[in-house]
């Protein structure tokens, strides 16, 4: 993969023993998705989507009056925060990167 701010991305051909590798769009690594543009858009929308599953997964505990709040703070903190707090600093990159 060629990562690029230009629209038209320049073409790159890879052989590793006579084996040509074909370009992506984007891939994954380490669990974030890079993709060719070098913006961080797609990612973004990945992270808040797991989020929100996340919290569909745990609606039941989160929402059951007969668990105390701090359980259920506990779980939020535990489960949901530490996506959309990454979430958070990838959209603050984002906007690093589009102000230069």
């Amino acid at each position: 993969m060629v990562i690029s701010r230009k629209q038209e991305l320049p073409k790159c051909d890879i052989f590793i023993n006579e084996v040509k590798f074909k370009q992506t769009e984007k891939f994954k690594y380490l669990g974030t998705t890079i993709s060719n543009d070098g913006k961080t858009n797609r990612e973004i929308s990945a992270r808040t989507a797991q989020a929100k599953i996340n919290f569909q997964k745990m609606k039941t505990i989160l929402t059951n009056k007969h668990i105390s709040i701090e359980t259920r703070k506990r779980a939020l903190q535990c489960y949901i925060e530490p996506v959309l707090m990454y979430v958070w600093t990838r959209s603050m990159d984002n906007l690093k990167t589009n102000s230069k």
